[in-house]
C-alpha cells in the first residue's frame, strides 16, 4: 500500500437525492425570476429581488456543485478578495454611467 492511498476516501460527498432537490430549487428560484420579469414592479425593487435571488443561486450552486461546502473554511474564502474587486471594478466603471444617466432623466 502506497502512504497516499487510492484516492477512495477522498471528500464527503452529498447524495443524488440532496443534488436533485438543490437542482429542484434552483429551477423554482430562476421560475420565479422569469415571473418577476413580467410583473411591473419599480426598477429598484426588481433590481434588489433579482440581485438577492441570483446570489441565493450563485451560493447553492458554488456551495454543492462546485462543492465547496465540502471543503476547508480557508479555500471558501479565497472567493471574497476576487469578489471585492470585481464588485469595486463595477462600482469604478459603471456608477459614472449611472450617475450621468441619472441627471439626464431628472431634467
Amino acid at each position: 500500500m502506497s502512504a497516499q492511498g487510492d484516492g477512495s476516501e477522498g471528500h464527503q460527498v452529498g447524495s443524488t437525492r440532496l443534488f436533485v432537490t438543490v437542482w429542484v430549487w434552483l429551477v423554482a428560484i430562476t421560475a420565479f425570476e422569469v415571473f418577476l420579469g413580467y410583473e411591473r414592479l419599480q426598477p429598484e425593487l426588481m433590481l434588489g429581488l433579482l440581485v438577492a435571488l441570483s446570489l441565493v443561486k450563485a451560493a447553492l450552486i458554488v456551495s454543492y456543485f462546485m462543492h465547496l461546502k465540502y471543503e476547508k473554511l480557508s479555500m471558501a474564502l479565497m472567493l471574497v478578495p476576487p469578489t471585492i474587486f470585481c464588485i469595486c471594478m463595477i462600482i469604478i466603471f459603471f456608477f459614472p454611467d449611472s450617475w450621468r444617466l441619472m441627471q439626464i432623466r431628472l431634467q
